[in-house]
């Protein structure tokens, strides 16, 4: 029987899991994080770095791909603690409100990558739709609101879920099914009456995933129409070009998601490795993605990481210069 201060209802600890069938290659496995981690890390953190620093990207859009790198940022440093104890340390544990915490971070993050890409959509909407009021309709004050707004919707409506957990009682075991802390997999583990816990979620589900991905479609096709109205096929191209990343982007999001949808709902036999993987191309693939794609679809950003890297050249030669004289 699972006792937490002497109550028989909730373990003291979790036990997480590596990847099913995997264990002889966790030395790999635990490479092949630490690349994504790194490659996440550094391509967010430059990707802030060049907006502060670079007055050329100093514009709304810019600023929306800043809020998206601090969120990227968030999605990462929310797994990498158990990620890392899990495959790097072979340490499989993690104490039941740690897992209740790192489970509201890893879903609030996620949830606001979410309204992070329909605010950017609504930018290339303005940018195409409307160019001349662009500057007007997104100052500053106005984009922070935006990411105030966001950041307070997804707090809010995930607020709630580590007390629905709290609740309940864990009768069949401690053991996860990954390496980080999910809502779905403690409901797997938990025994009590769990209809409000799948009944809420279904709603944050919808009430965010939802809405924001119908609001992104709708501003494609508007912004769609706007450029089959343009009557150059060459300005037609360079205004569709603009939006080519934040259409990466989406993808990147939303794909790992219908598919994860898809299998539970369709594959239920599917082997655990299934649904681990797919867990992890969930979180681990868009961050470690968006800055990439930033860096190669945007020429702005792509002259800011050059002009740095020339910068950063020059510097050493200077130095070496100056040493040998």
């Amino acid at each position: 029987m699972l006792i937490l201060n002497g109550t028989p209802f909730q373990p003291a600890t979790l036990q997480l899991t590596g990847i099913p069938g995997m264990q002889a290659g966790q030395a790999w496995v635990a490479l092949v994080f630490c690349i994504l981690y790194l490659i996440s890390i550094i391509g967010n953190l430059t990707i802030l770095a060049l907006v502060i620093k670079e007055s050329a990207l100093r514009q709304p859009m810019y600023y929306f791909l800043s809020v998206l790198s601090l969120n990227d940022l968030g999605v990462s440093f929310s797994t990498l603690p158990t990620v890392l104890a899990t495959f790097c340390f072979n340490y499989r544990r993690v104490g039941f409100d740690a897992c209740l915490v790192q489970m509201f971070f890893i879903h609030t993050f996620s949830f606001m990558e979410s309204g992070i890409l329909l605010a950017m959509s609504f930018d290339r909407f303005v940018a195409i739709c409307d160019p001349l009021r662009y500057a007007t309709m997104l100052p500053n004050n106005r984009i922070m609101a935006m990411g105030l707004c966001i950041l307070a919707k997804s707090f809010t409506t995930l607020f709630p879920f580590p007390f629905l957990v709290k609740r309940l009682p864990f009768c069949k075991g401690n053991v996860l099914h990954h390496s980080f802390c999910l809502h779905p997999d403690l409901m797997k583990v938990a025994c009590g009456d769990i209809h409000v816990n799948n009944i809420y979620g279904l709603f944050v589900v919808v009430f965010t995933y939802g809405i924001d991905s119908t609001f992104i479609l709708l501003s494609y096709v508007l912004i769609l129409r706007a450029v089959l109205a343009i009557a150059s096929q060459e300005q037609q191209l360079k205004a569709l070009n603009t939006c080519m990343s934040h259409i990466c982007a989406v993808l990147a999001f939303y794909v790992p998601i219908i598919a994860v949808s898809m299998i539970h709902r369709f594959w239920k036999s599917a082997p655990p490795v299934v649904h681990v993987m797919m867990s992890n191309v969930y979180l681990f693939v868009p961050p470690m993605l968006n800055p990439i794609i930033y860096s190669v679809k945007t020429r702005e950003i792509r002259r800011g990481i050059l002009k740095a890297f020339y910068k950063s050249q020059s510097l050493g030669r200077l130095r070496t210069l100056r040493e040998l004289s």
